[in-house]
Order: C-alpha cells, then structure tokens, then sequence
C-alpha cells in the first residue's frame, strides 16, 4: 500500500448503545482506533457524525495541499 493510500485510510471500531437520559431514550457511541487503541466516546449520535465528518474535512484539506505541492 502507497503511502498515499495509507493516509487516505482510516479504520475504527464502532459501539452503538442506547440508553435512558431522564425520560428519553438515547444512542451513544464510542470509536476505537485498532491500531493505538485510543478510545473517543460520544453523547449522540451527530457527535459522532459531526467528528467523522471533521475527519473526512481534514484529509480532504491535506489532500488538497499535496495536491497544490505537486502542481
């Protein structure tokens, strides 16, 4: 695999579980990085969206400036 590719990649394990807040029901969520074993949790489920998305942002963004470092 290219370096490129690696960077390019990204891999968690995913838990969904739902529990009662007050008088509701809700998801929470956690991911786990295989690799370093480091472990983010999450108050919903848009926190979790909201930081997948800020991933997918930032390697697009780091994509962009190799890209302009090449050209």
């Amino acid at each position: 695999m290219s370096q490129q590719t690696k960077s390019r990649y990204r891999s968690y394990l995913l838990r969904l579980w739902q529990t009662s807040d007050g008088d509701r029901e809700v998801w929470r969520a956690s991911l786990e990085n295989p690799s370093t074993r480091e472990r983010r949790g999450f108050g919903s489920l848009k926190e979790l969206y909201d930081f997948l998305d800020t991933q997918a942002r930032q390697q697009n963004g780091e994509d962009a400036d190799r890209f302009a470092e090449k050209g």
